[in-house]
Parts: structure tokens; C-alpha cells; sequence
């Protein structure tokens, strides 16, 4: 049987949100060992699957650009899964991270993926910040990483590319904060290997884009034996129409920028003011 379906950005977030939850590696860590929850519209969205929270979004791309969010708030950005609670590690992920074990699990959502399963995160914070200097420890501490991204963030080259053409310092003008890219290394989970974790089927991807709200959304091809491509429906049926997930405060962006890029910033105000100079 052969199923055709369209994801908006939002559902594949939801669809790869539901097929991470119950792999086999995450329900270990869940029950035995400890899961890190790196901050990021998708992975607010495992979190929300997986305990039930919402995380804080900073950075974010709008159609103003790289920007983040207007303020910081009290709701946590990243999360530490154990022992069935969840504890804020914004101010120490670094630590966390190098106190994980190898039954342990990373989840982490890029900005950027290419076609061999490379992946990148923007940084417009010197070192990327908190979260970005513990990225660097991520691959190397030798625990599981998940990197959980829709198909919406394929870049048409390759990630070591992207990283040589950017950089915080090197951009002289940007809507929104300059930035770097950051390389992650991991297992990558789009859409298409969220649907065949979920089933025993395959899935093919066959267009994406849109109109409408389907802006960005991904069309696949899912083929299996009637039984397991009608697990695949019953899901998409029930996250049809999903929201993007976040806690409602830090889904208001910043009207400059972020504020820790300092001289480096350049907001799409000044690229107008410059423009009429």
C-alpha cells in the first residue's frame, strides 16, 4: 500500500518529536539513565511529548532574520530528563554534559543539514554561548546524540561549506545578528526516518514547499503493508494541524537582535538606515 501525505513544519516537528520518544536508546535513558534536552523549537517539542514541558526559545530565523528573543525569561531552555523529573541546566550544560554516561542521551536540533547527514547550529553569541561551548563535548563525551531536525533546514551544499562562509566577525552587514555555524555530529532524524521508526514501512520524499501555511513542508511517499502505512495515517491524522512549540513569552522576538552580539550586531534597521544614508 502506498500512502501519500504532505507535513507542514510543524507537524514534522511533531511526527519526529513522537518517533525519538520511542526509540529504544531514549526509553532507556528515560527509565535508567538521563536524557539532555538541547533548547529548540523541535526539541520543545520532544519535551513536551516526553515530560510534558515546554522549553524556552532564544535564537530563532524570522522574516526579519537571525534574531532571538525579546528577553530572557524564567522558563528553562535546556533540560536534564532523570529519574522521571526534569531540572533546568541553562547555566550549567557544559558540566552536565561532561557528567553523562554512555547509556545517556543528547537531543539537539540543528539550523542546517546537508545531504551526507551533516549538521550545524548557529551561534551569534561569542563561543555560541553556554550551549554552544557544550556542544563541542557532545560527540566527544561518547553518549548517544539525537539530532532531530525537519526537512526544511537541507542546505544545498555541504555543512564544512556553510561554516567557511559565515562567521560572527566576518559578516559586515545582516538582517538580524551575524552568525557562525557550529558542526554537530550525531544520528540525524528528519521527517522521513521519523516515519519509518514509527512503522515498518519506507518513505520517500518526493517534493516540499508550499503555499498557504505549507511554506517549508515536505511531501513523502510512504509504502508498507496496509497495516503498518495505516499506523503511519492514524498518526498524521492526529497531528494534523499541530502548532510550533515553545513557551508562548519566548516566542516574541527581540526588536534588535541579540544583545550579547555587541559590535557584531546588525539589525535589519541599520541595513535600512544605511541604505538611505
Amino acid at each position: 500500500m502506498k500512502l501519500q501525505i504532505t507535513l507542514t513544519v510543524n507537524e514534522g516537528k511533531r511526527i519526529i518529536a513522537l518517533s525519538i520518544i520511542q526509540r529504544e536508546d531514549v526509553q532507556y535513558a528515560l527509565q535508567k539513565g538521563k536524557i539532555l534536552l538541547k533548547g529548540g523549537t523541535t526539541v520543545s517539542a520532544i519535551s513536551e511529548e516526553l515530560v510534558g514541558q515546554k522549553l524556552r526559545i532564544g535564537g530563532r530565523i524570522s522574516p526579519r532574520g537571525t534574531m532571538n528573543a525579546l528577553k530572557k525569561f524564567d522558563q528553562h531552555h535546556s533540560i536534564l530528563v532523570e529519574g522521571g523529573t526534569h531540572t533546568g541546566i541553562d547555566k550549567m550544560i557544559e558540566k552536565v554534559t561532561g557528567s553523562l554516561g554512555k547509556h545517556d542521551v543528547i537531543i539537539v536540533s540543528p539550523n542546517a543539514i546537508d545531504v551526507d547527514g551533516n549538521a550545524a547550529m548557529m551561534a551569534a553569541a561569542p563561543l555560541g554561548h553556554d550551549a554552544g561551548k557544550a556542544i563541542s563535548g557532545f560527540s566527544s563525551q561518547g553518549c548517544k546524540v539525537i539530532i532531530a531536525s525537519g526537512l526544511e533546514k537541507l542546505i544545498p551544499c555541504k555543512i564544512s561549506e556553510a561554516i567557511q562562509a559565515c562567521g560572527r566577525i566576518a559578516i559586515d552587514k545582516s538582517f538580524g545578528a551575524a552568525v557562525g555555524l557550529i558542526p554537530i555530529v550525531g544520528e540525524l532524524v528528519t521527517e522521513k526516518e521519523a516515519i519509518e521508526g514509527l512503522a515498518d514501512v519506507s518513505a520517500t520524499v518526493i517534493g516540499a514547499g508550499g503555499i498557504h501555511g505549507a511554506e517549508g513542508s515536505v511531501t513523502l511517499v510512504v509504502d508498507g503493508e496496509e497495516s503498518e502505512v495505516n499506523k503511519i495515517l492514524e498518526i498524521v491524522l492526529k497531528i494534523k494541524g499541530a502548532e510550533l512549540s515553545g513557551t508562548p513569552e519566548s516566542l516574541t522576538e527581540c526588536e534588535g537582535g541579540c544583545p550579547q552580539c555587541g559590535k557584531h550586531l546588525a539589525c535589519v534597521y541599520r541595513i535600512e538606515e544605511d541604505s538611505h544614508s
